[in-house]
């Protein structure tokens, strides 16, 4: 577990004491946005933590009290901390795989539905007559993500700005969809978690998760040097 980690983990908790206070200043409401942020970052990362225990800890420092436990036993710590995160992620990657198997399985029966071999599921709802994009190609695209349970965890449409980003730039499943689509299309992908972010999951998305994306394909813009950075965040390749 990082510095950084062990910080989080502070701020979390000083964050969590402090829920009963009226939000009635901007340092308080400051301070409850990175609260905010914060936890769901502990979420995201199968993180749990006594909350009280930190605020003591926290407390300590400020009153300049000795540390409670040797920088060997924090250290120990810490490393069993990260040992049952990385468990915890391994048992929910576990049960989404299986519940992910069951989604597709049960999808690819669905009316209208086109199952590629390498698994993508996808439905053509528009069938554009533009140009179809290259690995080369940066593309503009409207769309909106969400897990198999219907949350959304991103959205262009409600930014209300289309995304560009190169066609090989993104996930598995999303440059594959766009090398079938043409300017003007509208699709309904289904991506299995190995087209996408596979057991590692990422911010909002769960290890192992079957995503769902309606993408509206707008431009194809070809490109003769390096193409930006993806803007398109859950589509973007993970490294």
């Amino acid at each position: 577990m990082s510095k950084l980690m062990v910080g989080l983990c502070v701020a979390v908790a000083f964050g969590m004491v402090a829920c009963e206070k009226k939000l009635d200043t901007d340092q308080k409401r400051a301070s409850y946005a990175i609260g905010q942020q914060l936890g769901k970052n502990f979420k995201d990362n199968n993180v749990e933590f006594d909350a009280d225990v930190l605020v003591m800890a926290l407390k300590d420092v400020k009153d300049n009290k000795a540390s409670k436990m040797t920088q060997e036993e924090m250290g120990k710590a810490m490393q069993k901390l990260q040992e049952m995160a990385q468990a915890k992620q391994g048992e929910v990657a576990e049960t989404n795989k299986k519940k992910g198997e069951e989604y597709l399985a049960k999808n690819k029966t669905a009316a209208n539905v086109k199952t590629t071999e390498s698994g993508l599921q996808y439905v053509v709802e528009k069938e554009g007559e533009g140009k179809t994009p290259s690995d080369t190609d940066e593309v503009k695209v409207h769309y909106t993500g969400t897990l198999t349970d219907g949350t959304k965890f991103d959205s262009s449409v409600d930014r209300g700005q289309p995304a560009e980003f190169p066609v090989n730039g993104v996930i598995k499943g999303w440059t594959e969809a766009l090398k079938l689509m043409k300017e003007g299309s509208k699709y309904k992908l289904t991506i299995p978690s190995d087209l996408a972010y596979g057991p590692m999951g990422r911010p909002g998305i769960p290890p192992n998760s079957v995503l769902l994306f309606d993408v509206e394909l707008l431009e194809v813009k070809k490109t003769a040097s390096a193409a930006p950075a993806p803007t398109a965040k859950p589509a973007k390749k993970k490294n």
